[in-house]
């Protein structure tokens, strides 16, 4: 599956971790919550500053995603 990237759980608490990404929209227009989330999502890429990691999970994101489309 996954030759880098880390998919173990890694919070204490994953559903306070998911609440503030929600509440990081509140009070947001649709534009403005896709600019936050694209400016998240490079944050924690530079973050994690390897390559090599980024490209794994970027494969694995849009693979599940369109993962989607046969479920329908």
């Amino acid at each position: 599956m996954t030759e880098i990237l880390n998919l173990k759980p890694a919070f204490a608490d994953p559903d306070a971790v998911y609440q503030n990404i929600i509440d990081m929209h509140k009070g947001l227009t649709e534009e403005e919550s896709l600019a936050a989330n694209a400016k998240l999502v490079l944050l924690l890429a530079n973050h994690i500053g390897d390559p090599d990691t980024l490209d794994e999970a970027t494969k694995l994101a849009r693979e599940n995603t369109l993962a989607w489309r046969k479920e329908d």
